[in-house]
């Protein structure tokens, strides 16, 4: 990527819009990208995100470097003709999975050594291995990898871990191939410390990356810990770069987020709520186990672009809950996201029309009770 990668169209206050120009297409921000783990959005086929303009989805290192490997994606030409998806792709490093696999892995200075969570085999996965694999999966933004800070820390863990991420930034930078419509995004870490963010803001951008991240949030901390630190960090962000807050996506925690300035998100959400029976509305999360849906002749919803929302009754789609049916799972988890692309097109537009405050007072409305005081 170069400087005109991003581009900031219209600004309300803080919250702006911008376009990302990527090889595979233009991405318009804020954006939510839906989490494709293992290259694929669960329950939904490629052709129905894209129906619902689903911009750009997120892939993960760690999992496909596992199955089925990097080099057969890049051998069937890259993850996107892999899952026949034409749109941008951004990988995560790995980095949470240091985090999240903390009993699988030893982390020394030049890497980690995993012991894969399917069959106990050792691999090794350094700043290097991480950038080289995610060539190779052919992602349009590359994430440097970095240790996902543990909550809670204490300061000198934070720092001790900081440090140990700007390192692998560093290297990540060194050996990253620059191309045309790519990019490598820095990840801001330091935990709940704000000396140490600003630390790792001002080493990163010294390291002039195409974008930055805010990692290590929504990792047990409360929700005014997590909107305070992003406020704070978000203050030494280069504003012509954009700004992409890792693993948040609760709407409660993005309006607050774009508030702040913040172009980029993703989240396991929508689908993880899917396959639980949940569904988002505009008035709220409806439970469609719930036996008040069961003669509900109601859709989802008229006014979403999917034919998910509009096509089925909560009399059926509750009956296809307590059944345990998989099509259950595919029609809310389609739903869930088709809602949060059109929430991200409200809040595009409400920017654009700079009246982004009444937009989010209005969802807020019905989606405060996600939020951790």
């Amino acid at each position: 990527m170069r400087s005109n990668f991003f581009k900031i169209l219209n600004q309300d206050g803080k919250a702006r819009t911008g376009l990302l120009k990527t090889k595979h297409g233009q991405v318009e921000t804020p954006v939510f990208m839906p989490v494709g783990t293992l290259g694929t959005v669960k329950g939904i086929f490629p052709r129905d995100l894209k129906d619902i303009d689903v911009q750009i989805i997120l892939g993960n290192t760690y999992h496909l470097m596992l199955r089925p490997g990097e080099e057969l994606i890049s051998e069937m030409g890259g993850l996107q003709k892999f899952m026949n998806w034409d749109r941008p792709i951004l990988t995560d490093s790995g980095g949470f999975q240091i985090w999240s696999l903390s009993k699988l892995r030893i982390i020394d200075q030049d890497g980690v050594t995993f012991s894969s969570h399917i069959d106990g085999k050792k691999f090794r996965l350094t700043p290097e291995i991480s950038v080289t694999v995610q060539k190779k999966l052919n992602a349009n933004i590359t994430m440097v990898l970095d240790e996902c800070t543990t909550h809670p820390s204490t300061y000198m863990e934070s720092k001790k871990s900081l440090e140990l991420s700007l390192n692998w930034a560093r290297k990540c930078k060194e050996v990253y191939e620059e191309r045309e419509g790519f990019g490598l995004f820095a990840i801001i870490q330091g935990g709940m410390y704000k000396d140490l963010r600003k630390n790792s803001c001002e080493n990163l951008i010294d390291m002039n990356f195409d974008g930055y991240a805010i990692g290590g949030l929504s990792v047990g901390e409360k929700h005014s810990e997590m909107i305070d630190i992003v406020s704070f960090t978000s203050e030494f962000l280069p504003v012509e770069k954009p700004r992409y807050l890792m693993g948040v996506g609760r709407p409660v925690d993005i309006f607050k987020s774009v508030e702040k300035g913040i172009d980029m998100f993703d989240c396991v959400l929508p689908t993880r709520f899917g396959r639980t029976g949940r569904a988002f509305t505009l008035n709220g999360e409806l439970n469609l186990r719930n036996s008040k849906f069961s003669n509900d002749e109601r859709p989802l919803d008229n006014n979403l672009n999917c034919f998910a929302s509009k096509e089925f009754s909560r009399s059926y789609i509750h009956h296809l809950t307590k059944t345990n049916e998989i099509l259950s799972s595919m029609i809310l988890s389609l739903h869930n996201v088709a809602f949060y692309q059109k929430m991200m097109s409200d809040i595009r537009t409400s920017i654009k029309n700079k009246n982004y405050k009444e937009l989010m007072n209005s969802y807020l409305k019905n989606h405060k009770f996600y939020e951790k005081t």
